[in-house]
């Protein structure tokens, strides 16, 4: 018997929810992934140095760390690494961020298997995707503004803070907040 686990695709899975991952891992290997995990950027580089992934699902949020950041270090090794970005934090602002630096694709948790590997092979836009016709709520464009406003200041919250003219623990606590949906 052969091994033909060398005929599967790598895939870098970097998430720092170890039960996020040890549910995620086994489904990417049964569509076909050979998946290597990190829970933690420098562990993410070591492997992706070692296994030069084809395809990399990056948490937005890694700890402490950016998931962009990771986007832009995967991009520098490699410009042809497909990269899914996924958060539970989604934003415009790190949407546009996390393609501009490389990623193909931004998706929300929770996200099934199946929409990830759709998104690690989906390289175009989709131009018939529908417009809402609902503004966002006021709840929503706070949120928009601060994540856009912390891109601004290369994700220094206390930069971002004295931007919003607001107390740095208050900005804290607002971004530590899950997004309303509208």
């Amino acid at each position: 018997m052969t091994d033909t686990s060398t005929d599967k695709p790598n895939l870098l899975l970097v998430d720092d929810d170890e039960t996020f991952c040890l549910v995620l891992k086994p489904a990417l290997e049964k569509r076909n992934f050979q998946v290597t995990v990190a829970n933690n950027v420098t562990t993410a580089m070591q492997l992706a140095e070692q296994t030069e992934p084809e395809y990399a699902v990056i948490d937005l949020r890694i700890g402490y760390d950016s998931g962009l950041e990771m986007v832009k270090k995967l991009i520098s090794l490699d410009s042809n690494t497909q990269i899914v970005m996924l958060t539970g934090f989604a934003s415009i602002a790190t949407a546009v961020e996390a393609i501009k630096l490389g990623a193909i694709h931004y998706l929300t948790k929770p996200a099934s298997p199946d929409e990830i590997v759709r998104a690690l092979y989906k390289n175009e836009g989709d131009a018939s995707v529908a417009i809402n016709d609902n503004p966002l709520s006021v709840k929503r464009l706070e949120w928009e503004h601060l994540q856009k406003v912390l891109m601004q200041h290369e994700g220094n919250i206390s930069a971002a803070a004295r931007a919003l003219n607001m107390h740095r623990r208050t900005l804290q606590r607002k971004l530590e907040k899950r997004p309303v949906r509208e």
